[in-house]
């Protein structure tokens, strides 16, 4: 049963912020929410332990298509960066600063990059893709990230400052244009480079939060050296070039790992 201490750990984390933004908010939904997104990774983690080979696929489309589905098309919350910008400007603490704050700025000191692995709406669609690694070295252009990160604060900042009208319909406007093109540009990438993870490692803006708070991360994947025979199968099948070999924080790519697991499963002597 200690296999199940960590998924019950995590549930009740989940559980904890669900109750203390219920009472907080007074608001039933938050409840729900963070309810829901527990349950689906204490799920997925389950059903790793039981080595069912598809369990993050599984966390993957329970909590992308809900956040893209139900709180993005039906509730109308643009849960992309630009909706940050927008409550932030807003001086509201709803919806997406929530939703950034647990998953993107805080969480992150906690679970590392956990959510581009088993929660992104966009990574859902793009891991479906042929290139579950890279066929080719990385590019020197994650510099773009940076770009479109900046594209979006002026983007809302010059809304607000222009004073214009029914900015949350533009924001609901803007999660849809955003997304589809999102979509557009990652497979693009996908195909061009080879690489199903492109769009992460060069062009999306969210990581501008997230690597920084990932170099803390308390969940690390660390190799047990003593294992280890260097056969290079865990650098093989990473889909973000991470050197997990190398245990310390300043290991090649280490603020990307995405808790995929992939590396641990694949590797032929159990050392990570």
């Amino acid at each position: 049963m200690r296999k199940y201490i960590l998924p019950a750990v995590l549930l009740l984390l989940f559980e904890m912020i669900a109750v203390t933004f219920w009472l907080t908010k007074e608001n039933l939904f938050y409840l729900f929410n963070f309810s829901y997104i527990g349950v689906a990774i204490t799920l997925g983690m389950v059903l790793y332990i039981k080595k069912y080979k598809h369990a993050r696929r599984v966390v993957q489309l329970l909590i992308g298509t809900y956040m893209l589905l139900y709180l993005g098309l039906i509730c109308g919350e643009n849960m992309q960066i630009e909706g940050f910008w927008y409550y932030l400007f807003s001086g509201v603490f709803e919806a997406a600063t929530i939703h950034y704050a647990v998953a993107k700025i805080f969480g992150p000191l906690i679970f590392g990059r956990g959510w581009c692995g088993y929660a992104c709406w966009t990574a859902m669609v793009l891991d479906f893709l042929p290139y579950k690694t890279a066929e080719h070295p990385r590019k020197r252009i994650g510099w773009i990230r940076y770009i479109v990160f900046t594209v979006s604060l002026v983007f809302v900042a010059a809304l607000f400052l222009a004073h214009v009208g029914h900015i949350a319909k533009i924001m609901f406007w803007a999660f849809i244009a955003g997304n589809l093109l999102y979509y557009i540009v990652g497979i693009a990438l996908a195909f061009a480079f080879r690489d199903n993870r492109a769009f992460c490692k060069y062009i999306c803006p969210v990581t501008v939060f997230l690597k920084p708070m990932s170099y803390f991360s308390l969940f690390r994947i660390k190799c047990d050296k003593s294992k280890c025979v260097t056969c290079g199968k865990c650098r093989q099948v990473c889909p973000m070039d991470v050197d997990i070999t190398d245990n310390s924080r300043k290991r090649k790519n280490g603020t990307e790992c995405i808790l995929c697991m992939e590396c641990v499963k694949n590797c032929p002597k159990d050392a990570l």
